[in-house]
């Protein structure tokens, strides 16, 4: 039996790195939105979060996820990924 690698992504908030499947991921599309990605496979430029407020709110602070998508993330998109990890 062949024993899979299992992929790791490194957290903007905390800086740590935990398995793909814990992670939140934020995409920038090809057509420059920047949108949440529960699915993990969308098209564009992608960016991880811990499902924590405390590394949201780090990375948002640090300025990371604009560093990593490469542009301006709306203040709705905040928003929404603080509503998501409030109720999880």
């Amino acid at each position: 039996m062949k024993v899979r690698k299992v992929p790791m992504r490194m957290c903007l908030g905390c800086q740590e790195m935990k398995p793909k499947k814990e992670l939140i991921r934020i995409v920038r599309t090809p057509e420059g939105s920047v949108e949440l990605d529960a699915t993990g496979r969308r098209n564009g430029r992608g960016a991880y979060l811990c499902p924590q407020i405390g590394c949201l709110r780090t990375a948002v602070k640090a300025r990371r996820i604009q560093k990593a998508l490469g542009v301006e993330v709306a203040p709705d998109l905040i928003t929404e990924l603080e509503g998501k990890l409030a109720t999880s």
